[in-house]
């Protein structure tokens, strides 16, 4: 009888806190548990009511299988919130969730990446397994005593529904009236209906591009005889500027090379942009500037890469640039890189000649990648060049982090292998938040200096950047609610460049402030393309 009485309580309590456990997921509060979970008791009024044995079962598995579904779908909101700023998107989150798995791996390892892939479906099969089995023991009790069950159910959906009309929270935005599981479902459901209104309204706009019936013997015609250079600084968000205590340090940077850059004849005028990403996903924002459309899902991305809209890339390529993307974070081939950017050389982690460690995500330190820019591509005589960089040092998990070297001792980057050691692993550094965030400013740190380090070391005079950050770093840096903003400036020699940019109103130097214009990034192209008709 005890034995029986105490595994009775143990299913009433999985029971109602599996129901309840979503809303414990998404505030990170115990005290979401003490509300009413109405679902559980229709789902053993619905299991009491049905007479054969096998349709009891199938029930319960059913109803756990929603219940665990939920409690998954919960998990990866909170996750999408901490890292990409919004919840997960049951129509274009899946590769998401498949990138996340790709950092995961390159941060851990392979070795805890694959087994927490092996742990993951065999935990949630067996919580699935355990939860049914819960269900159908507290049916069995309802059905020995019928006439108390009644009461208890009737007295928990009447103050369920009392609850409900009067609003009552313990946690805010949790009402003690739990309803998660409902609320998954309508919340999904309308992200299907809103992501298929949305994915037409995309197809309209990528149906219509002004430039792409221009001749390429019109565009561009500003920057002849120019090497272009659009350098995207990883997770370089205005976080790194403004309104932080690791701002600090990156501002320290770009003021010195206000200054430096100015002693080499350089002029800058910087705004922000407005990035369709958040804490991730850089892709899009890489996609959204090249094409002039908001991209801001992978099911856009493969929509627009799989069709022939005008990149800046393939803008540069049919006006006679050569075309370059220097990706090294890649390790292997990058079909769209030709087909739809139209690069016509891709530098990647395999093909550079590096010979040092990693650093966590980062396979290659910005510097190398400079340096072995300068010397094979930018180096004596060539034919004009545009090219897309993407710096990799300041990507999440933001350590181990490289230090600079003298520009003549970079070698093939056996020189950086004492480097990692001496930093802190992600596991000890993801502890503490405030390590984490003076870390993310050490490394835009590291990045703009290494920048600025390459443009003053070495002479190339005709050289034009486009400079900017992809998104804002993750919600653990930038904080709960933060906006997509990131700064962005252009650099050149050439008076000439920079008075066709004048009537753009940025503002002077590579560090932006408040008062900086801001526009969203899918601006961008059309507006570089009528500058430099």
């Amino acid at each position: 009888m005890v034995r029986r009485r105490v595994g009775l309580a143990a299913a009433l309590v999985l029971a109602f806190v599996s129901v309840l456990a979503p809303g414990w997921i998404s505030t990170g509060s115990l005290l979401a548990l003490v509300r009413v979970p109405l679902e559980s008791v229709v789902v053993v009024l619905i299991l009491a009511g049905l007479r054969r044995p096998f349709a009891r079962r199938t029930v319960s598995i059913l109803a756990a299988m929603v219940f665990v579904a939920t409690i998954a779908l919960a998990a990866l909101d909170r996750g999408f919130r901490s890292t990409v700023g919004q919840p997960f998107n049951v129509v274009t989150g899946w590769p998401e969730v498949r990138d996340a798995y790709g950092v995961l791996r390159d941060s851990a390892g392979p070795v805890a990446s694959v087994t927490l892939l092996i742990l993951i479906p065999i935990s949630f099969s067996a919580v699935t397994l355990i939860l049914a089995g819960a269900f159908l023991r507290i049916t069995d009790a309802v059905g020995r005593h019928r006439r108390p069950a009644a009461i208890g159910g009737f007295v928990i959906a009447a103050s369920w529904i009392a609850l409900g009309f009067s609003g009552a929270q313990v946690v805010p935005g949790e009402s003690v009236a739990a309803a998660d599981t409902i609320h998954t479902v309508v919340v999904k459901a309308e992200q299907v209906r809103i992501a298929d209104a949305d994915q037409a309204r995309f197809a309209r706009a990528s149906a219509t591009d002004e430039y792409a019936r221009l001749p390429a013997s019109s565009l561009l015609t500003g920057l002849k005889g120019k090497d272009v250079i659009v350098a995207f600084i990883e997770s370089y968000g205005q976080v790194a500027v403004q309104d932080t205590f690791f701002s600090v340090g990156v501002d320290d940077v770009l003021r010195r090379g206000n200054t430096e850059l100015a002693a080499k004849g350089y002029s800058e005028r910087s705004a922000f942009l407005t990035s369709p990403t958040f804490g991730g996903i850089s892709w899009l924002a890489h996609a959204t500037l090249q094409t002039g459309l908001w991209i801001d899902s992978q099911q856009k991305y493969d929509q627009v890469t799989a069709g022939n809209r005008l990149t800046l890339s393939r803008a540069f390529a049919e006006a006679g640039w050569q075309t370059i993307s220097d990706v090294p974070s890649d390790s292997g081939p990058w079909p769209i890189g030709r087909s739809f950017y139209h690069f016509g050389t891709e530098l990647t982690s395999q093909n550079v000649g590096y010979q040092g460690p990693p650093f966590s995500y980062a396979l290659i330190p910005d510097q190398y990648t400079w340096e072995y820019f300068q010397k094979h591509e930018l180096a004596g005589p060539h034919r004009p060049l545009m090219a897309e960089i993407d710096l990799v040092s300041s990507h999440t998990p933001w350590t181990p982090l490289p230090h600079e070297v003298p520009w003549t001792a970079v070698g093939d980057g056996s020189l950086y292998d004492p480097q990692p050691d001496q930093g802190l692993s992600p596991s000890e550094v993801w502890q503490n938040p405030h390590l984490v965030q003076q870390l993310y400013g050490q490394s835009v740190e590291y990045s703009l200096s290494t920048l600025i380090s390459f443009l003053t070391t070495y002479d190339n005079p005709n050289l034009v950047l486009v400079v900017l950050g992809d998104h804002q770093p993750a919600t653990v840096v930038s904080g709960e609610g933060a906006n997509h903003t990131v700064p962005i400036s252009i650099i050149s020699r050439d008076p000439e460049v920079m008075s066709r940019i004048a009537s753009w109103q940025w503002q002077p130097g590579i560090l932006p402030d408040r008062a900086a214009p801001e526009w969203r990034m899918d601006e961008f192209r059309d507006r570089f393309f009528a500058a430099f008709e």
